[in-house]
């Protein structure tokens, strides 16, 4: 199935709703690169080397990475490109292009580019406002799948996938602005995520992940609990081909939630967090147990395992649940490129809400077109 014209429409909204909407976004945009930065001086680390290095509690603030304090990683590097992507999908919309998947493949080729020059080529004039920004071209432990997948412009599609085999999870942890598309059916969220992360990850449960995750993050941003969200995600995948062991992640982690109370050793047993379908199943159990967002996002990444991705879907889902101001202010403080982060989650709500004033028949924004360009 391929996403339609029909997939997504921007309602009417009151002026609190819009705000709730943006605090959201930008919630589920810091969120993830918070606990993405968490997560990244240790990501290679086993539990008890944590704890070793960190105390018994493991950590409990950045920790250098990447020559600084709150460094991110590709994780969100690639988040930022792909909600870039959805915004330039909706911009070029009105041309009468409409396929989201291969406006998010060209961010994803622009990511790519970051990955192999020192900084932007100014001689390119279509490439937007993100693919500027400098701090972003730095390789921080990109996946191969990732990097292979984006090697050429050649796009795959769930019928003809990159990487058939992969199932890691460089896919899931780039897929939250899918469930930023508040007003779209569910199903239509599930269908694009699935289709743009075959862009990279071809194995059912490298797509299939990412889509549930967009739909229990959608399922957040609504306000719905995660619980309702997850029960959702589970009737889509009940009727995709290959969707097992995704489906058995997500039970098994809202299994958990009631074994008792929550350990770094209750978070290993779903798993490392290295394929997708187990960093989805920590992420969400995490936020599922959280007391509050700093509990949370510490659990997230206090395991033997890939912590700056289960850092991050976990915070994805609780910044979405929360907003913005529910975020520990030290951690957003320090965060390395949280100007960037703002400013493009404020351009993602603007553009859904507000899309036909800055682009629409009865004129357009030259500003925001040289920011998302059509072209």
């Amino acid at each position: 199935m391929t996403t339609t014209a029909g997939a997504g429409t921007t309602s009417p909204r009151g002026r609190a709703e819009l705000q709730d909407f943006r605090a959201r976004v930008r919630g589920c945009l810091l969120g993830g690169a918070i606990g993405d930065a968490l997560g990244a001086g240790i990501e290679f680390d086993s539990l008890d080397e944590i704890r070793a290095a960190h105390g018994p509690q493991g950590v409990t603030d950045y920790v250098p990475a990447y020559g600084r304090r709150g460094a991110v990683t590709d994780d969100t590097q690639m988040t930022l490109f792909t909600a870039e992507g959805l915004v330039r999908a909706h911009v070029r919309r009105d041309t009468g292009a409409w396929h989201p998947p291969t406006d998010v493949h060209r961010a994803h080729l622009r990511w790519a580019a970051t990955q192999r020059g020192w900084g932007p080529d100014e001689r390119v004039s279509d490439a937007g406002w993100l693919a500027g920004e400098e701090w972003l071209y730095a390789r921080r432990a990109p996946g191969n799948a990732c990097l292979s997948g984006l090697a050429d412009p050649r796009m795959g599609t769930p019928g003809a996938p990159r990487n058939p085999d992969s199932k890691g999870c460089g896919a899931v942890m780039r897929s939250a602005p899918f469930g930023l598309l508040v007003d779209w059916d569910p199903a239509h969220v599930f269908q694009l995520a699935d289709e743009c992360a075959a862009q990279t990850h071809g194995h059912p449960s490298g797509r299939l992940a990412a889509g549930a995750f967009a739909v229990v993050v959608q399922g957040a941003v609504r306000g719905e609990g995660l619980e309702t969200a997850t029960a959702r995600a589970l009737d889509l995948l009940a009727a995709r081909p290959g969707h097992e062991e995704t489906s058995r992640a997500l039970r098994q982690a809202l299994s958990l939630v009631r074994q008792g109370l929550p350990s770094p050793e209750r978070v290993q047993s779903l798993g490392a967090g290295w394929v997708a379908e187990e960093a989805l199943a920590i992420g969400l159990y995490c936020a599922l147990v959280a007391e509050d967002v700093r509990h949370g996002l510490l659990l997230a990444v206090n395991h033997s395992g890939d912590s700056d991705s289960t850092g991050s879907l976990c915070g994805n889902l609780l910044g979405a649940l929360h907003g913005e101001t529910a975020l520990p202010p030290g951690w957003v403080a320090e965060l390395e490129g949280r100007a960037t982060i703002l400013e493009l989650a404020d351009d993602f709500a603007m553009e859904l809400t507000q899309g036909p004033a800055l682009h629409g028949p009865n004129g357009a924004s030259a500003a925001w077109l040289a920011r998302y360009p059509r072209s």
